[in-house]
């Protein structure tokens, strides 16, 4: 599946694995694999990550979350938001500093809101969409929120040009 990680896309070195074959390179597990494994996995040579279904809040990795390397959040279907407040969760709550990826139906129309909450890689299910996909993170100029990505509002920036000016 096309990954776009810092707003490129790339090869995902990734493989999903469920606890039944030999254990090699970078994996993403399950929660329950990762309970499961938990042990087998922190001994591991590669890296390792944990993806949360949509019903599965990030708390229940928190104590676990220095022995991550990524944290996939599913998004079953596009009505379904909770990832977007897991993400905050994960990097403003937790402070994870690792990769935060979108899995699931991830939509060309939320990218640049992923990329605010605080992912920052995305496995797009259409490869024919990526090109519109790889536009959407770059097509706001402004924001009015402050978020994780630590942009500076168009408030800010006002009230910076208003104090330069005095």
């Amino acid at each position: 599946m096309p990954l776009i990680k810092n707003n490129q896309l790339i090869d995902d070195n990734w493989v999903r694995w469920d606890g039944s074959s030999p254990l090699a390179g970078d994996v993403i597990v399950s929660l329950e694999v990762w309970n499961e494994h938990k042990a087998q996995l922190m001994d591991h040579d590669g890296a390792v990550g944990v993806q949360l279904a949509s019903d599965q809040a990030p708390d229940l990795i928190q104590q676990d979350l220095s022995h991550l390397d990524l944290v996939a959040l599913e998004f079953p279907a596009f009505k379904d938001g909770r990832a977007f407040s897991y993400a905050r969760l994960l990097r403003e709550r937790f402070g994870f500093a690792g990769e935060v990826r979108a899995v699931g139906d991830v939509l060309r129309d939320q990218a640049f809101f992923m990329l605010r909450c605080g992912f920052d890689a995305f496995e797009v299910a259409d490869a024919t969409a990526l090109k519109g996909f790889l536009e959407a993170l770059g097509e706001f100029t402004f924001v009015y929120q402050p978020s994780t990505d630590n942009r500076r509002s168009v408030v800010a920036n006002r009230h910076a040009t208003s104090v330069a000016a005095e």
